[in-house]
């Protein structure tokens, strides 16, 4: 199963580090690799010493998995990337294979179809999640193939690795931090009791944030910091390189009952832990070398980290804060847009000038810390690509006719926002004003919902979908993810999509979703609109209690692209109510062009 390489391979040091890892596999007697896109935490977005996927495979995109074998090497990635995926492995050797989703696993079922019996599967346990160990070792045992989780291969054939990243951990400090540290920690170990758990690990670095009220920045765009704690009944210690925390935060930790164990202290710590003691992990956030040091002898009970649910619900103090946190980000946005609108065909604009000129804008926002993600946009044929990134050296300058995509969004120390707009240029086509119409659809429909509490999730995501599927037309990612609390922008445990929808997604009263439906045409445009909405209760009947949306993002959609023919009348009574809400919290925050543009863009649709 060869891989053709391209002439331009010569140009690109991909083939040469796969014959340094090749070398490295064969003195392990590894037969094939495995290099997910992971760390010991199991993050989405991953410090640079864990980036060993994008290092031997020149992928630069956040999600996807390497298998090399002797003879064959393969990125496994789903239909957000199979464009700039095609682009970016063209010279490299690597065949790229397709997959629906990115929680697909048919990497796995390529090892054991394509590897013979007695052949061996290498990957570093320490950053390759339980879940899909269990699955690997299961479809491998079947075939008689084994597994060999005992080697990081990157450590030894990656020249200029990486270090730990050891940015400085701070407080996330009230006002803006509701619930003391004292009380996450109380409610955690009484779900400890429930479950009959002496101790608790945690590994995923939001739950980590979350629970000690402290921040960082070791992960872009994500306020987090890399770490392990181990909660027990009377303790909890936080596993972290120690250069990273003050004396004075020490001794405020240490104050709260917290102890400070250095980073690599975190897998001796569970393997010392007492015989007949029991430990709750969580199996979808842990990694298969965390799971396999603790003890025999300790029971283990798996269940969902009660921190991920009690994070996705916003106190009422806290949606109060995100309220504020989003004027100020609508504020950034009339200014940024109006920028925009008066320098279009006047000076050169590019791709890259949007997200120097948003983030600017934002910066220039009460509390604001940094993006929450990178900015994409995406002129034309570019914003038909849903994870499309310009860069310097390939990137789309905004002249012409068409659409342009913008996908931003801000941490802010009183919350976490994540918006998508598309702005006419020039002139816009009825198809593409057609398409930009049944989406706003997609994004009324569900915005208009309401919903028996805890409804699961990915039950919501025909809503949107509905009025594009009338039509014959799909998009491949999910309508909608949750979204944290100057935290993570993308966060559980509710997703709406097309997911199989399980107990834990479940609805509830003060999580915020992302409602984001589009339509993607490859080589010609794409349209997405995004709003964050927040569940809120919404009414009490003899069937139980009802739940609603509540819209939180503020900023007009823009009413060039509609064909108002195609909306019902209460989808235009939505739309302008929400514009009249946009005016009306805004107008306060801007001045100038900005208010000018804020009043224009916010003129109720009239029929």
């Amino acid at each position: 199963m060869n891989s053709p390489i391209s002439p331009s391979a010569v140009t690109s040091p991909i083939p040469a580090r796969l014959v340094q890892l090749r070398t490295a596999m064969r003195a392990q007697g590894l037969d094939a690799y495995i290099i997910p896109s992971a760390d010991p935490h199991l993050s989405e977005y991953l410090p640079e010493r864990w980036q060993g996927r994008s290092y031997f495979s020149g992928f630069t995109g956040s999600v996807g998995t390497l298998v090399v074998t002797a003879d064959f090497a393969g990125l496994w990635v789903d239909s957000r990337y199979w464009s700039s995926a095609e682009a970016e492995l063209a010279p490299t050797g690597i065949q790229m294979m397709k997959i629906a989703s990115a929680a697909a696993t048919l990497h796995i079922d390529w090892l054991a179809n394509n590897l013979a019996a007695g052949q061996i599967v290498g990957v570093d346990g320490m950053v390759l999640g339980l879940a899909t160990a269990r699955a690997l070792e299961q479809a491998l045992s079947s075939k008689q193939i084994s597994l060999n989780t005992s080697h990081d291969l990157l450590q030894e054939v990656w020249d200029g690795r990486p270090t730990l990243p050891l940015s400085p951990i701070y407080e996330h400090l009230p006002p803006f931090a509701t619930v003391a540290r004292k009380d996450k920690l109380a409610m955690i170990r009484e779900e400890m009791r429930s479950k009959n758990a002496d101790w608790h690990f945690v590994s995923t670095v939001d739950d980590l944030a979350w629970i000690f009220n402290l921040r960082g920045s070791d992960v872009s765009y994500n306020p987090v910091f890399v770490g392990h704690a181990l909660i027990s009944q009377h303790s909890a210690t936080l596993y972290v390189s120690k250069s990273k925390v003050t004396a004075e935060l020490a001794a405020t930790l240490a104050a709260d009952g917290i102890k400070l164990g250095d980073y690599t202290e975190a897998t001796t710590a569970l393997a010392a832990l007492p015989a007949n003691s029991a430990i709750l992990v969580d199996p979808r956030r842990i990694t298969y070398g965390f799971r396999q040091a603790i003890p025999a002898s300790v029971r283990v009970v798996e269940a969902i980290n009660p921190s991920v649910f009690a994070k996705s619900r916003k106190t009422p103090e806290e949606a109060q804060f995100v309220r504020e946190a989003m004027e100020q980000d609508g504020a950034a946005l009339c200014e940024f847009f109006s920028w925009l609108e008066s320098a279009l065909g006047k000076e050169e604009i590019t791709e890259l000038t949007i997200d120097e000129k948003i983030c600017a804008a934002r910066a220039r926002q009460p509390h604001f810390v940094s993006p929450s993600f990178n900015t994409i946009a995406g002129f034309n044929a570019n914003g038909a690509m849903p994870h499309y990134r310009a860069t310097k050296e390939s990137h789309a300058t905004i002249a012409g006719d068409g659409l342009l995509l913008i996908d931003s969004g801000g941490q802010y120390l009183n919350g976490t926002t994540d918006i998508t707009r598309v702005v006419p240029v020039g002139q816009v086509s009825e198809a593409q004003k057609r398409d930009f119409t049944l989406v706003l659809k997609g994004v009324i429909n569900l915005s208009q919902m309401r919903f028996p509490r805890g409804t699961l999730s990915p039950m919501l995501d025909t809503v949107a979908r509905a009025p594009i599927w009338a039509e014959g037309i799909n998009f491949g990612h999910g309508t909608g993810h949750g979204v944290g609390y100057f935290l993570n922008v993308h966060e559980g445990p509710q997703n709406i999509s097309g997911a199989i929808a399980e107990a834990h997604m479940a609805m509830e009263v003060g999580m915020i979703t992302s409602n984001e439906p589009g339509i993607y045409r490859p080589g010609k445009w794409g349209v997405r609109i995004e709003n964050l909405l927040l569940n809120v209760a919404a009414m009490q009947t003899e069937f139980g209690e009802y739940l609603a949306f509540e819209t939180l993002t503020l900023c007009p959609i823009d009413t060039r692209c509609i064909i108002t023919s195609l909306l019902r009348e209460d989808e235009v009574k939505w739309l302008n109510d929400y514009h009249a809400t946009v005016l009306q919290r805004l107008s306060g925050r801007v001045s100038g062009s900005a208010l000018e543009w804020l009043k224009e863009r916010t003129q109720a649709i009239v029929r």
